[in-house]
């Protein structure tokens, strides 16, 4: 039957190469038309067709309180009204910066820019420059941005579609990154062994998000604190799934480690486009105007963003939101590991709080290795089994399931009864 998602992205594919504007949309792992959404609210998406989903993407990450928030459509609105884009200092920039700051334990001083891309690129920029040193270590199945230096062995989509690096990349520039194992400390030490006084830095999702949730295992990232200092490169904590996901403080204060510096994004925006790096004041002072190493943005800290992630950060500040996203998410993903059982599939659930993923394996998943064993069929027969059933899922085994403080108990059983008769049918 055809619909209008299906009339749609016919359309598209005539205009956007793959008719989507980020590839994993294109739902090409799971063989699959997209569907095309036309609005959301709460922790429901609906599509242009009338179907009403559940949603575990939250736009990959930062609808923590869920989509249309009022609170934050307000403060949008009422930005809008002064102007959409300036391209010029304004006091939400401040005030954004000011809460940043005052979250994140290792940040002393933020610099806004547009996307996470944009983050983590100027962060490894930053740290070469501050450091005068070429390269760069980052984990296979970690995925930063699509910037040059940091699209090699890359999780997420690039992952999803099975693409190794990506053409377009000079040898000169891929050369400079050391991909390596994620939790695996011997590797680590090998590669500063070898390369120690040319390596600038170490950039790590503490909890990696982007070949489904990867927890680090004890110990492996204070080894990777200490490593740092001990060769003089900065660590890079990526925390643009991370940060004000899993605590106020992102995976840093879950942890207890300080990185150098720190890549956030998604949530400080509300949801619109917005990226932020900071760190030390030492290291940031290293930045023009103020220091010589450049980098610049027309919508670096547009009114637009910056409105929407004031509003976000001030509602996570509330007393007890931590709390009920942990209860939340221990619903849904303990919930996930029960139905299994009961169907008699093998599964790992990795989680922490409310972010997690599920693969079909009896694990465990600790890299990107096993978390690329455990994708298959099974993963497409559920994502399929999901949809169907009103269940709006990642369409890629590589990405993270949201929860927001929109799900509430009646939506998260729903979602469980639906996992319990897709994983009956598989089973």
């Amino acid at each position: 039957m055809e619909t209008q998602s299906g009339t749609l992205f016919q359309q598209a594919k005539d205009l956007i190469p793959g008719g989507v504007n980020s590839p994993v949309r294109a739902c090409k792992a799971v063989g699959l038309d997209p569907p095309f959404i036309e609005r959301a609210e709460g922790c429901f998406l609906v599509d242009v067709d009338g179907r009403r989903y559940i949603d575990y993407v939250c736009s990959w990450g930062p609808m923590i309180l869920g989509h249309a928030h009022p609170a934050v459509i307000r403060a949008v609105e009422r930005a809008a009204e002064k102007g959409t884009s300036y391209g010029a200092p304004t006091e939400l920039e401040v005030a954004v910066a000011d809460l940043i700051v005052r979250m994140v334990p290792s940040i002393e001083m933020v610099r806004m820019v547009n996307s996470g891309t944009e983050a983590a690129m100027s962060a490894v920029r930053l740290a070469r420059g501050f450091t005068d040193r070429p390269k760069i270590i980052k984990f296979e199945g970690c995925y930063h941005g699509h910037a040059d230096s940091l699209l090699v062995s890359a999780g997420s989509g690039v992952a999803t579609l099975g693409i190794p690096g990506s053409p377009g990349i000079p040898e000169d520039i891929a050369r400079h990154t050391i991909s390596l194992p994620f939790n695996d400390k011997e590797a680590v030490t090998a590669a500063f062994d070898r390369w120690g006084p040319q390596i600038a830095a170490v950039i790590v999702e503490p909890i990696p998000a982007n070949m489904g949730v990867v927890l680090p295992r004890e110990g492996f990232l204070p080894f990777l604190r200490e490593i740092t200092r001990t060769h003089d490169a900065l660590l890079i904590f990526d925390e643009v799934i991370t940060g004000f996901r899993v605590g106020a403080g992102g995976a840093q204060e879950l942890y207890g480690i300080l990185p150098d510096l720190t890549c956030l994004g998604k949530i400080i925006g509300g949801g619109l486009p917005v990226g932020a790096y900071g760190g030390r004041r030492e290291i940031m002072s290293r930045m023009a105007p103020e220091g010589n190493i450049y980098q610049a943005g027309t919508l670096s800290g547009n009114p637009l963003a910056m409105a929407a992630g004031l509003e976000t950060l001030k509602r996570l500040q509330e007393p007890s939101v931590y709390d009920l996203l942990e209860k939340k998410g221990q619903m849904l993903f303990d919930g996930l590991r029960d139905a299994a059982k009961a169907a008699g599939l093998p599964v790992t659930v990795n989680a922490v709080g409310s972010l997690g993923s599920l693969f079909f394996t009896e694990g465990p998943v600790t890299d990107f290795a096993s978390a690329t064993a455990a994708a298959g069929e099974r993963f497409t027969a559920f994502y399929r089994s999901m949809l169907e059933r009103g269940v709006y899922l990642a369409p890629s085994p590589f990405e993270a399931w949201f929860v927001s403080l929109a799900h509430d108990e009646p939506e998260i059983r729903r979602t469980l009864g639906c996992a319990q008769e897709a994983l009956r049918s598989m089973a």
